[in-house]
């Protein structure tokens, strides 16, 4: 295995961490922000979502110490660590700063091998190529591929219901809508925002947003015609995205049901995309680690080619947990 550094600790930083530990995918090389390292320390060791790590956990002069792991640490804001002389083989971006190519780029002029984005690259030009796990993450060149963008959260929730739509049906249209747990790119309280609709309390309105899922979907998919938006609600963590399309062939629930069934019991989307069967909220997917968790009873069709299909995805742990595997395999 490869060399692997965390740059930007905050809630993805810290779950790709946690995943990568917990599953020995891969121990960072070192982990890189902007806060001081007992803070840091604190607030991986005890989480508001997912509860206390297992591990101690100490901050030490130069890092932290976590189940015994020494993880060198690096102030990164004036300059990005030197990447070079620590052998790092791949970065995984998680500021959010590197969905444009020279942000990326940044990486690479310091010595990294390559760099892994958390986040949907702004233009397909952005990143050498979108990669998504169950998706077309086997089209990986490490030759060509040096900045890899793995879209959000969202785009790797929809991508298995529109791998699988697209597939056995085709698809003329559609439109998605996700209903999103708030982020740290909302106001605790009401204050004015960049976006007026931030300017609201996130735990107390339903704040519609942008997203930007449907294009990093059309990076894959070319020829999809696919929009959408999302709404914020007072959640912790646990989303839900439908989308509603218009297929090009005939179809009904029971097969459609049993399409997605099949597909998450084996083949690409197997430990990536999942069903449930019974009536479920939110609460139950905190902490799971597929992407896309289809539920089967709200799928439905109106006549023959129009249908609807949810699926519920832990914006945080799910998509942390493709992000640490697909590092392993970029940095292997």
């Amino acid at each position: 295995m490869g060399k692997v550094a965390v740059h930007g600790f905050g809630r993805i930083g810290r779950s790709v961490t946690k995943i990568a530990l917990k599953n020995n995918l891969w121990s960072p090389v070192s982990i890189s922000d902007i806060r001081d390292i007992p803070t840091l320390a604190a607030v991986f060791e005890v989480d508001s979502n997912y509860g206390r790590w297992h591990e101690k956990v100490e901050a030490k002069e130069k890092g932290f110490t976590i189940g015994g792991r020494d993880i060198l640490y690096f102030d990164s804001s004036k300059d990005i660590p030197d990447w070079a002389g620590l052998g790092v083989d791949l970065v995984i971006d998680c500021t959010g700063r590197a969905t444009t190519r020279p942000g990326a780029q940044a990486h690479l002029d310091k010595g990294a091998k390559r760099v892994l984005v958390s986040a949907p690259s702004k233009s397909a030009a952005d990143a050498d190529a979108v990669l998504l796990p169950g998706i077309n993450l086997d089209t990986y060149d490490p030759e060509k591929h040096k900045i890899v963008s793995m879209g959000s959260c969202t785009t790797n929730a929809l991508a298995p219901v529109v791998k699988i739509l697209l597939e056995n049906w085709g698809i003329e249209a559609a439109f998605f809508s996700t209903v999103h747990a708030y982020t740290n790119t909302q106001s605790l309280t009401d204050q004015p925002m960049k976006d007026r609709r931030d300017s609201w309390a996130a735990v107390e309105n339903i704040i519609p947003s942008s997203s930007g899922a449907a294009k990093a979907l059309g990076f894959i998919w070319k020829d999809l015609k696919m929009t959408g938006k999302a709404y914020r609600v007072p959640t912790r963590t646990g989303s839900i995205a439908e989308v509603n399309a218009v297929l090009k062939k005939p179809a009904t629930a029971d097969a459609i049901k049993a399409a997605y069934t099949a597909a998450a019991a084996s083949g690409p989307l197997h430990g990536i995309m999942d069903v449930l069967n019974d009536e479920w909220a939110s609460s139950r997917i905190v902490g799971d680690p597929h992407s896309s968790i289809i539920d089967l009873p709200l799928i439905q069709t109106m006549g023959d080619t129009l249908v609807s299909v949810a699926a519920w995805y832990d914006n945080e742990w799910g998509y942390a947990t493709r992000l640490a595997q697909t590092a392993a395999l970029l940095a292997g």
